[in-house]
Protein backbone atom coordinates (compact mmCIF):
# COMPACT_ATOMS: atom_id res chain seq x y z
CA UNK A 1 0.00 0.00 0.00
CA UNK A 2 2.91 2.11 0.52
CA UNK A 3 4.00 2.43 -2.97
CA UNK A 4 -0.13 2.80 -4.04
CA UNK A 5 0.13 6.31 -1.77
CA UNK A 6 3.49 7.20 -3.21
CA UNK A 7 2.83 7.18 -6.04
CA UNK A 8 -0.99 9.20 -5.69
CA UNK A 9 1.13 11.74 -4.04
CA UNK A 10 3.40 11.66 -7.48
CA UNK A 11 0.18 12.10 -9.39
CA UNK A 12 0.78 15.73 -9.53
CA UNK A 13 3.57 18.06 -10.82
CA UNK A 14 3.17 21.45 -11.32
CA UNK A 15 3.71 24.10 -14.46
CA UNK A 16 5.22 26.77 -12.83
CA UNK A 17 2.97 26.36 -9.90
CA UNK A 18 -0.01 25.20 -10.71
CA UNK A 19 -0.39 21.39 -10.27
CA UNK A 20 -0.72 19.92 -13.40
CA UNK A 21 -2.03 16.21 -13.35
CA UNK A 22 -0.05 13.07 -14.38
CA UNK A 23 -1.25 11.05 -17.36
CA UNK A 24 1.46 8.03 -16.79
CA UNK A 25 1.20 4.78 -19.10
CA UNK A 26 3.86 3.33 -16.73
CA UNK A 27 2.52 3.18 -13.01
CA UNK A 28 3.70 0.75 -10.01
CA UNK A 29 2.88 -2.53 -11.18
CA UNK A 30 0.29 -4.82 -7.77
CA UNK A 31 2.30 -7.28 -5.91
CA UNK A 32 5.38 -6.26 -6.58
CA UNK A 33 8.25 -8.67 -5.81
CA UNK A 34 11.59 -6.94 -6.36
CA UNK A 35 13.73 -10.26 -5.11
CA UNK A 36 11.88 -12.33 -7.96
CA UNK A 37 12.14 -9.75 -10.23
CA UNK A 38 15.94 -9.60 -10.19
CA UNK A 39 16.26 -13.34 -10.30
CA UNK A 40 14.32 -13.57 -13.69
CA UNK A 41 16.55 -10.90 -14.84
CA UNK A 42 19.45 -12.64 -14.10
CA UNK A 43 19.04 -15.51 -15.46
CA UNK A 44 17.28 -13.68 -18.53
CA UNK A 45 21.23 -12.03 -18.98
CA UNK A 46 23.02 -15.02 -18.30
CA UNK A 47 21.10 -17.34 -20.72
CA UNK A 48 22.75 -17.73 -24.36
CA UNK A 49 21.72 -15.49 -26.67
CA UNK A 50 19.82 -13.18 -23.88
CA UNK A 51 16.53 -13.55 -23.38
CA UNK A 52 15.36 -9.72 -24.41
CA UNK A 53 11.70 -10.43 -24.14
CA UNK A 54 11.61 -10.92 -20.08
CA UNK A 55 14.09 -8.00 -19.77
CA UNK A 56 11.50 -6.12 -22.04
CA UNK A 57 8.36 -7.25 -20.28
CA UNK A 58 9.65 -6.25 -16.60
CA UNK A 59 11.65 -3.13 -16.71
CA UNK A 60 9.04 -1.60 -19.30
CA UNK A 61 6.23 -2.19 -16.79
CA UNK A 62 7.41 -1.14 -13.38
CA UNK A 63 7.81 2.21 -12.06
CA UNK A 64 11.38 3.95 -12.05
CA UNK A 65 11.05 3.34 -7.67
CA UNK A 66 10.54 -0.23 -8.28
CA UNK A 67 13.30 -0.48 -11.06
CA UNK A 68 15.36 1.05 -8.42
CA UNK A 69 14.78 -1.54 -5.84
CA UNK A 70 15.11 -4.60 -8.74
CA UNK A 71 18.35 -3.32 -9.12
CA UNK A 72 19.56 -3.35 -5.59
CA UNK A 73 18.10 -6.90 -5.24
CA UNK A 74 19.87 -7.79 -8.19
CA UNK A 75 23.24 -6.29 -7.11
CA UNK A 76 22.91 -7.87 -4.08
CA UNK A 77 22.32 -11.39 -5.75
CA UNK A 78 24.61 -10.94 -8.36
CA UNK A 79 27.05 -8.91 -7.27
CA UNK A 80 26.59 -6.68 -10.56
CA UNK A 81 25.33 -3.28 -11.07
CA UNK A 82 21.94 -3.47 -13.12
CA UNK A 83 22.97 -0.63 -15.93
CA UNK A 84 26.37 -2.27 -16.72
CA UNK A 85 24.98 -5.62 -16.80
CA UNK A 86 22.10 -4.63 -19.93
CA UNK A 87 24.57 -2.76 -21.12
CA UNK A 88 26.92 -5.77 -21.84
CA UNK A 89 23.89 -7.83 -22.73
CA UNK A 90 22.24 -5.66 -25.01
CA UNK A 91 23.14 -3.38 -27.78
CA UNK A 92 21.60 -0.43 -30.28
CA UNK A 93 18.49 1.32 -29.62
CA UNK A 94 16.99 -1.23 -27.31
CA UNK A 95 19.89 -0.89 -24.99
CA UNK A 96 19.63 3.39 -25.12
CA UNK A 97 15.82 2.27 -23.65
CA UNK A 98 16.36 0.05 -21.35
CA UNK A 99 19.30 2.06 -19.50
CA UNK A 100 17.03 5.08 -19.97
CA UNK A 101 14.85 3.35 -18.02
CA UNK A 102 17.51 2.83 -15.18
CA UNK A 103 17.81 6.52 -14.49
CA UNK A 104 14.75 8.90 -12.56
CA UNK A 105 12.84 11.41 -15.32
CA UNK A 106 14.94 14.19 -14.13
CA UNK A 107 18.11 12.05 -14.34
CA UNK A 108 17.43 10.83 -17.66
CA UNK A 109 16.99 14.82 -18.64
CA UNK A 110 19.95 15.81 -17.51
CA UNK A 111 22.12 13.11 -19.00
CA UNK A 112 20.71 13.62 -22.01
CA UNK A 113 21.45 17.47 -21.95
CA UNK A 114 25.11 16.36 -20.85
CA UNK A 115 24.93 14.49 -23.85
CA UNK A 116 23.75 17.36 -26.29
CA UNK A 117 26.34 19.61 -24.88
CA UNK A 118 29.52 17.21 -24.23
CA UNK A 119 30.33 16.07 -27.69
CA UNK A 120 32.19 17.55 -30.83
CA UNK A 121 29.36 20.35 -31.85
CA UNK A 122 26.49 20.67 -30.24
CA UNK A 123 22.96 18.50 -30.58
CA UNK A 124 20.95 21.58 -30.68
CA UNK A 125 17.94 20.10 -31.71
CA UNK A 126 18.26 17.70 -28.14
CA UNK A 127 19.35 20.98 -26.47
CA UNK A 128 15.73 23.16 -27.61
CA UNK A 129 13.47 20.24 -27.28
CA UNK A 130 14.82 19.83 -23.63
CA UNK A 131 15.47 23.01 -22.18
CA UNK A 132 12.26 24.37 -23.66
CA UNK A 133 9.87 21.77 -23.43
CA UNK A 134 9.80 20.89 -19.83
CA UNK A 135 8.28 23.40 -17.05
CA UNK A 136 9.80 25.23 -13.97
CA UNK A 137 9.45 22.56 -11.93
CA UNK A 138 10.95 20.10 -14.20
CA UNK A 139 13.73 22.28 -15.32
CA UNK A 140 14.63 22.64 -11.25
CA UNK A 141 14.80 19.57 -10.45
CA UNK A 142 16.55 19.13 -13.64
CA UNK A 143 19.07 21.57 -12.63
CA UNK A 144 19.39 20.49 -9.43
CA UNK A 145 20.27 16.30 -10.87
CA UNK A 146 22.77 18.12 -13.45
CA UNK A 147 24.94 19.46 -10.39
CA UNK A 148 24.98 16.15 -8.51
CA UNK A 149 26.07 13.99 -11.56
CA UNK A 150 28.15 16.04 -13.25
CA UNK A 151 29.62 18.33 -10.87
CA UNK A 152 28.39 21.25 -13.00
CA UNK A 153 26.26 24.31 -13.10
CA UNK A 154 23.26 23.32 -16.38
CA UNK A 155 23.26 27.28 -17.04
CA UNK A 156 27.14 27.41 -16.96
CA UNK A 157 27.09 24.52 -19.66
CA UNK A 158 24.37 25.90 -21.72
CA UNK A 159 26.53 29.26 -21.74
CA UNK A 160 29.48 27.63 -22.98
CA UNK A 161 28.34 25.71 -25.77
CA UNK A 162 25.82 28.22 -27.48
CA UNK A 163 26.10 32.05 -28.62
CA UNK A 164 24.24 35.03 -29.52
CA UNK A 165 20.53 35.33 -28.91
CA UNK A 166 20.10 31.51 -28.88
CA UNK A 167 22.21 31.46 -25.91
CA UNK A 168 20.30 34.17 -24.16
CA UNK A 169 17.29 32.69 -24.73
CA UNK A 170 18.25 29.34 -23.77
CA UNK A 171 20.28 30.78 -20.15
CA UNK A 172 16.77 32.93 -19.32
CA UNK A 173 14.75 29.25 -19.43
CA UNK A 174 17.29 27.62 -17.74
CA UNK A 175 17.61 30.66 -14.61
CA UNK A 176 13.20 29.55 -14.10
CA UNK A 177 12.43 32.89 -13.39
CA UNK A 178 8.64 31.89 -14.95
CA UNK A 179 5.89 33.72 -12.97
CA UNK A 180 3.01 31.23 -11.19
CA UNK A 181 0.16 31.31 -13.00
CA UNK A 182 -2.76 33.77 -10.73
CA UNK A 183 -6.47 33.35 -10.47
CA UNK A 184 -6.74 36.90 -11.10
CA UNK A 185 -6.21 37.84 -14.80
CA UNK A 186 -4.61 41.22 -15.81
CA UNK A 187 -6.15 42.94 -18.89
CA UNK A 188 -3.84 45.21 -19.08
CA UNK A 189 -0.67 43.42 -18.38
CA UNK A 190 -1.60 40.78 -21.67
CA UNK A 191 -2.75 43.81 -23.90
CA UNK A 192 0.71 45.40 -23.03
CA UNK A 193 2.81 42.49 -23.46
CA UNK A 194 0.74 41.73 -26.87
CA UNK A 195 1.58 45.56 -28.08
CA UNK A 196 5.33 44.84 -26.94
CA UNK A 197 5.63 41.81 -29.01
CA UNK A 198 4.32 42.84 -31.69
CA UNK A 199 6.45 46.33 -31.45
CA UNK A 200 9.50 44.77 -30.50
CA UNK A 201 9.25 42.60 -33.67
CA UNK A 202 6.59 42.52 -36.62
CA UNK A 203 6.47 46.63 -36.21
CA UNK A 204 9.52 47.44 -36.37
CA UNK A 205 12.35 46.96 -38.73
CA UNK A 206 15.18 44.38 -36.62
CA UNK A 207 13.89 42.21 -34.08
CA UNK A 208 14.11 43.10 -30.46
CA UNK A 209 14.39 39.73 -29.28
CA UNK A 210 15.58 40.92 -25.90
CA UNK A 211 11.91 41.84 -25.28
CA UNK A 212 11.10 38.66 -26.62
CA UNK A 213 13.10 36.43 -24.53
CA UNK A 214 11.89 38.29 -21.28
CA UNK A 215 8.34 37.84 -22.19
CA UNK A 216 8.61 34.36 -23.39
CA UNK A 217 10.65 33.09 -20.30
CA UNK A 218 8.86 34.59 -17.16
CA UNK A 219 5.47 34.93 -17.78
CA UNK A 220 3.45 32.25 -16.72
CA UNK A 221 1.64 29.91 -19.54
CA UNK A 222 -1.76 30.92 -18.67
CA UNK A 223 -0.98 34.62 -19.30
CA UNK A 224 0.87 33.99 -22.36
CA UNK A 225 -2.02 32.51 -24.46
CA UNK A 226 -3.93 34.97 -23.77
CA UNK A 227 -1.02 37.19 -25.06
CA UNK A 228 -1.19 35.01 -27.96
CA UNK A 229 -4.65 35.25 -28.71
CA UNK A 230 -4.60 39.42 -28.08
CA UNK A 231 -1.73 39.38 -29.95
CA UNK A 232 -3.85 39.00 -33.04
CA UNK A 233 -5.56 42.18 -32.69
CA UNK A 234 -2.53 44.04 -33.17
CA UNK A 235 -0.56 42.17 -35.38
CA UNK A 236 -1.47 40.90 -39.24
CA UNK A 237 0.43 37.45 -38.55
CA UNK A 238 -0.13 35.25 -35.56
CA UNK A 239 2.75 34.84 -33.07
CA UNK A 240 4.02 31.63 -34.52
CA UNK A 241 4.20 33.43 -38.76
CA UNK A 242 5.73 36.37 -36.70
CA UNK A 243 8.75 34.68 -35.32
CA UNK A 244 9.27 32.83 -38.75
CA UNK A 245 9.19 36.16 -40.50
CA UNK A 246 11.85 37.62 -37.70
CA UNK A 247 14.06 35.13 -36.82
CA UNK A 248 15.91 32.07 -38.25
CA UNK A 249 17.80 29.27 -36.87
CA UNK A 250 18.14 27.69 -33.40
CA UNK A 251 16.12 30.99 -32.13
CA UNK A 252 12.89 30.10 -34.68
CA UNK A 253 13.22 26.57 -33.79
CA UNK A 254 13.56 27.26 -29.97
CA UNK A 255 11.12 30.31 -30.28
CA UNK A 256 8.50 27.79 -32.04
CA UNK A 257 8.98 25.09 -29.88
CA UNK A 258 7.69 27.51 -26.56
CA UNK A 259 4.43 28.66 -27.98
CA UNK A 260 4.09 24.84 -29.70
CA UNK A 261 4.23 23.78 -25.48
CA UNK A 262 2.40 26.60 -24.23
CA UNK A 263 -0.82 26.42 -25.90
CA UNK A 264 -0.15 22.25 -26.01
CA UNK A 265 2.11 20.51 -24.54
CA UNK A 266 1.10 17.00 -25.14
CA UNK A 267 0.50 18.04 -28.77
CA UNK A 268 4.29 19.14 -29.52
CA UNK A 269 5.33 15.45 -28.46
CA UNK A 270 2.70 13.94 -30.39
CA UNK A 271 4.17 15.68 -33.43
CA UNK A 272 8.10 15.34 -32.19
CA UNK A 273 7.28 11.45 -32.51
CA UNK A 274 5.21 11.68 -35.61
CA UNK A 275 8.01 13.49 -37.34
CA UNK A 276 10.82 11.13 -35.93
CA UNK A 277 9.08 8.27 -36.77
CA UNK A 278 8.17 9.40 -40.21
CA UNK A 279 11.57 10.33 -41.33
CA UNK A 280 13.60 7.93 -43.01
CA UNK A 281 14.87 4.95 -40.89
CA UNK A 282 13.44 6.37 -37.96
CA UNK A 283 14.98 8.59 -35.76
CA UNK A 284 15.23 6.39 -32.78
CA UNK A 285 16.80 8.60 -30.69
CA UNK A 286 14.14 11.17 -30.53
CA UNK A 287 11.22 8.24 -30.23
CA UNK A 288 13.28 6.95 -27.28
CA UNK A 289 13.85 10.14 -25.64
CA UNK A 290 10.23 11.24 -25.75
CA UNK A 291 8.99 7.32 -24.42
CA UNK A 292 11.87 7.05 -21.67
CA UNK A 293 11.26 10.85 -20.26
CA UNK A 294 7.37 10.70 -20.59
CA UNK A 295 6.39 7.67 -19.51
CA UNK A 296 5.78 8.52 -16.13
CA UNK A 297 4.63 12.04 -16.91
CA UNK A 298 2.22 12.93 -19.39
CA UNK A 299 2.58 9.71 -22.46
CA UNK A 300 -1.40 8.74 -22.05
CA UNK A 301 -2.45 12.06 -23.14
CA UNK A 302 0.41 12.71 -25.63
CA UNK A 303 -1.24 9.04 -26.97
CA UNK A 304 -4.63 10.65 -27.18
CA UNK A 305 -3.13 13.80 -28.57
CA UNK A 306 -1.19 11.57 -31.45
CA UNK A 307 -4.80 9.89 -32.42
CA UNK A 308 -6.81 13.34 -32.53
CA UNK A 309 -3.58 14.88 -34.53
CA UNK A 310 -2.78 12.19 -36.69
CA UNK A 311 -6.06 10.03 -37.46
CA UNK A 312 -3.94 7.00 -35.93
CA UNK A 313 -2.70 5.89 -33.00
CA UNK A 314 0.94 6.37 -31.62
CA UNK A 315 0.53 2.00 -31.14
CA UNK A 316 -0.04 1.27 -34.45
CA UNK A 317 2.63 4.14 -35.69
CA UNK A 318 5.29 2.25 -33.56
CA UNK A 319 4.00 -1.03 -34.82
CA UNK A 320 4.87 0.49 -38.34
CA UNK A 321 7.97 2.21 -38.30
CA UNK A 322 10.22 0.29 -36.33
CA UNK A 323 10.66 -3.17 -35.45
CA UNK A 324 12.55 -6.27 -33.42
CA UNK A 325 12.77 -6.25 -29.84
CA UNK A 326 13.18 -2.32 -29.57
CA UNK A 327 9.68 -1.91 -30.98
CA UNK A 328 8.19 -4.35 -28.02
CA UNK A 329 9.74 -2.29 -25.59
CA UNK A 330 8.07 1.20 -27.62
CA UNK A 331 4.74 -1.02 -27.48
CA UNK A 332 4.74 -1.77 -23.92
CA UNK A 333 6.01 1.49 -22.71
CA UNK A 334 3.20 2.91 -24.76
CA UNK A 335 0.65 0.89 -22.88
CA UNK A 336 -2.12 0.21 -25.92
CA UNK A 337 -3.82 0.60 -28.79
CA UNK A 338 -6.40 3.51 -28.93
Amino acid sequence: MALVSEFLSQLTLSYGGEAEPKFPTVVPVRDFDPAKDAARLETAIKTKGVDEQTIIDILTRRSYEQRRQIAFEYERISRKDLPGALKAALSGSLEALMLGLMKSTSQYDASELRASIKGLGTDEETLIELVCSRNNEELMEIKKVYKEMFKKELDKDVAGDTSGNFAKLLLALVQTRRDDPSNVVDYQKIDEDARLLYEAGVKRKGTDVASWISIMSQRSVPHLQKVFERYKSYSPYDIQESIRKEVKGDLEKSFLTLVECFENRQLYFANRLQEAMKSKGAKEKVVTRIMVSRCEVDLMKIRTEFKRQHKKSLYQTIAEHTKGDYQKALLSLCGGDD
